[in-house]
């Protein structure tokens, strides 16, 4: 899940994502202070659908 968040004159605006290409579109429009944050859950390691680069290769 991808969610870009806006900061605005008086309020921050919050917008949640499926993919990170949607996100990315959105954020690139969007004018001002923003940020793109990836949020990943815990239970998406349990289910090993979450890989992390560098993870299982072996140290030199």
């Amino acid at each position: 899940m991808w969610i870009l968040t806006l900061f605005l004159h008086d309020k921050v605006r919050m917008f949640e994502y499926d993919n990170k290409d949607d996100a990315r579109t959105e954020f690139e429009k969007a004018n001002g202070c923003k940020i793109l944050s990836e949020i990943i859950h815990y239970r998406d390691f349990e289910k090993e659908e979450v890989k992390i680069p560098g993870a299982n290769e072996a140290e030199s």
